[in-house]
């Protein structure tokens, strides 16, 4: 993937934002399948703030990769608010990072159902010492591209904010 110049600009700044205060990001990626990881690691020296990147689509590699309860996803559903803050938190716990944020969500095209429709995303960041927060954001059908194009940046948000708070 391309990344537009604007989020290459955010990404390079939020890195600076991190290496200014010490902290490292880890991330947990279900339906971007890493382009978080990847919008990061485009900028040069990203090795200094970013840590590590679990892609974890299948639900056996959440529960195997970053310790989510696999009673969890089948009561909740991979796709929820539960399970997001999970895989942040079992980033933060299997990684030396500060910061996590983790993404799961329906792309699309199929996949969708009325409780869980295409385009539905939820988002989770956790930081050591703070309260793990949750985002949940409905794009709708929009197409797979724009969904995870959208997740990515929603994800991006999440860090910033943290970064700088």
């Amino acid at each position: 993937m391309s990344f537009p110049p604007a989020l290459l600009d955010r990404a390079a700044s939020l890195l600076d934002a991190c290496r200014a205060r010490a902290l490292r990001i880890a991330t947990a990626e279900s339906c971007t399948g890493g382009l978080v990881a990847a919008l990061l690691t485009e900028i040069a020296g990203s090795s200094s703030a970013f840590e590590r990147g679990f892609v974890t689509y299948s639900n056996e590699a959440k529960a195997a990769l970053l310790g989510v309860d696999p009673d969890l996803i089948g009561r909740d559903g991979a796709v929820s608010g539960a399970v997001a803050r999970a895989m942040a938190e079992g980033a933060l716990s299997r990684s030396r990072a500060d910061l996590a944020v983790a993404v799961t969500g329906v792309a699309g095209p199929g996949g969708g159902t009325e409780a869980k429709p295409v385009g539905l995303v939820h988002f989770a960041l956790a930081r050591r010492g703070a309260d793990t927060r949750h985002a949940e954001r409905r794009f709708g059908d929009v197409g797979r591209s724009a969904v995870r194009e959208a997740a990515v940046e929603q994800a991006l948000a999440l860090l910033e904010e943290a970064a700088r708070a």
